[in-house]
């Protein structure tokens, strides 16, 4: 985590320790979702983790190369039992994209099953030419 770096031969100094306190050990995290890419050969699949979504909370969306995956969710919990009230509200958002050149846009299909889903990328299939030199005449 990056913070003041004052120390005492015995311990961080008190700005230090306020600092790490307010900021916590999470402050700098990365809150998005994991994502893995496999090469199928004429494919890619992207499998990104997104637990405690529903598939209806997601969305997929391609626009020209890129793709973006969104997931939100808003959850309400009301618990009343005598005098006692509980009421609790939590929101998660998250989007990535990703630069998907060279895929065919017709062909993607994705699946989601026990907090994972399954995009699968296929590939354009192009005629890659040999470099060439061309001789003067």
């Amino acid at each position: 985590m990056l913070r003041p770096a004052l120390f005492e031969p015995t311990g961080p100094l008190f700005l230090d320790r306020v600092f790490s306190d307010f900021f916590g050990s999470n402050f700098f995290r990365f809150d998005g979702f994991c994502t893995d890419v496999i090469d199928n050969g004429d494919s890619y699949l992207l499998q990104a983790e997104l637990p405690g979504f529903r598939k209806e909370d997601i969305t997929i969306d391609v626009d020209k190369d890129t793709l973006t995956i969104s997931a939100s969710r808003n959850e309400e919990v009301k618990d009343k039992r005598g005098n006692y009230v509980r009421q609790e509200r939590r929101y998660n958002s998250y989007c990535r994209s990703f630069h998907i050149p060279g895929i065919k846009k017709d062909g993607i299909t994705a699946s989601y099953n026990n907090g994972i889903l399954e995009i699968t990328l296929p590939k354009e299939t192009v005629i890659v030419d040999e470099p060439k030199r061309i001789e003067i005449r």
